[in-house]
């Protein structure tokens, strides 16, 4: 079975295989307490239905998943994907509360809740955000929302790369209210987000001049930087990792390096040797595997929550490594 909600992710991970399944029909807010900090949906929702649900109330997803045009509430949750305002918030994963899943026998399972005090024991509510469909299709799913920030500003200063690198990480070892970073091409770009006050005295402190609001082309990869056929690499490393020698966009305070073409090989090493690991996100050939090899006892542990949730493996098969 491919499961496959709007389909706005096809590009990511390995390539898709089986029998569609559009969870598409299985759609709607199934439950949200604004005064509760907690929205419950089904997968097939549109991503575009819950923000506005949630804008409706002030109230906002925090870890800004991006839709890539017709995403679904489930695929946003299967993805695992998180936008600009990860670093300082947390990943999409820290969120979710509960979840309802289909696994491979074609059984309903509830794991977690509506608060996070449900959790107890094996946390599989964020084990399988970011699994890509391959443990169960999840029918369900709770995650905790935030207010939204009453003031935003966003700041732009001249650098380059290493005093970018610097700033960021001092920055974010002060109580300031960073909800962004990016450097590229010369500038770097700062944006804060609390309360009047907050805002302005942090403007005090970093300086620089106000900028233009252009985080959605970040969020939604429609910056120019990400045009172009060339393969897309996204590098996951320690923020306070130098300068890698190539023409990059970076985020999360110098945790994400995002750049374009190079050697596979080359790329993983590299990634490898500063802690971190290299995604191959888009790309026309994926022979090189889209995500990092593993090592063998994850790879064992891997084959086992695999056979545990989908034994027959009819599930997304190789989505996320082509020996699973």
């Amino acid at each position: 079975m491919r499961l496959r909600g709007g389909g706005s992710k096809d590009f990511y991970g390995n390539a898709a295989r089986g029998e569609l399944l559009d969870t598409r029909a299985y759609a709607g807010v199934v439950d949200y307490e604004p005064s509760e900090l907690v929205l419950t949906a089904r997968c097939g929702t549109p991503l575009a239905e819950v923000e506005a649900v949630l804008s409706g109330k002030g109230q906002c997803l925090p870890f800004e998943p991006p839709s890539f045009g017709a995403a679904t509430f489930g695929g946003c949750v299967a993805s695992g994907l998180s936008g600009p305002r990860r670093a300082s918030v947390g990943a999409l994963r820290d969120f979710v509360l509960g979840v309802k899943l289909i696994d491979g026998r074609g059984r309903i399972m509830q794991f977690g809740g509506q608060v996070m005090k449900n959790v107890a024991g094996y946390d599989v509510s964020r084990l399988v955000t970011g699994s890509l469909g391959t443990l169960g299709l999840i029918a369900e799913a709770s995650l905790k929302v935030l207010p939204r920030a009453p003031v935003e500003l966003t700041l732009r200063l001249e650098s380059d790369e290493p005093r970018a690198l610097e700033a960021m990480n001092r920055w974010g070892a002060e109580p300031l209210p960073i909800s962004a970073t990016l450097w590229h091409a010369g500038v770097l770009q700062i944006r804060l987000s609390g309360s009047e006050a907050a805002v302005r005295a942090a403007k005090a402190t970093i300086g620089g001049s106000e900028g233009v609001d252009g985080w959605g082309a970040i969020r939604e990869q429609t910056h120019p930087f990400f045009a172009g056929d060339a393969p897309l690499w996204r590098l996951s490393v320690p923020s306070t990792t130098p300068p890698l020698g190539m023409s990059n966009l970076v985020e999360w305070g110098g945790a994400l390096r995002w750049t374009r073409g190079g050697d596979a090989r080359q790329l993983r090493e590299m990634a490898k040797r500063s802690g971190g690991h290299a995604t191959l996100f888009r790309a026309a050939d994926k022979s090189a595997g889209a995500f990092a090899p593993l090592e063998p006892v994850v790879v064992r542990l891997h084959r086992a929550l695999k056979s545990a949730f989908d034994p027959a493996g009819v599930l997304n098969p190789g989505r996320l490594y082509a020996e699973l």
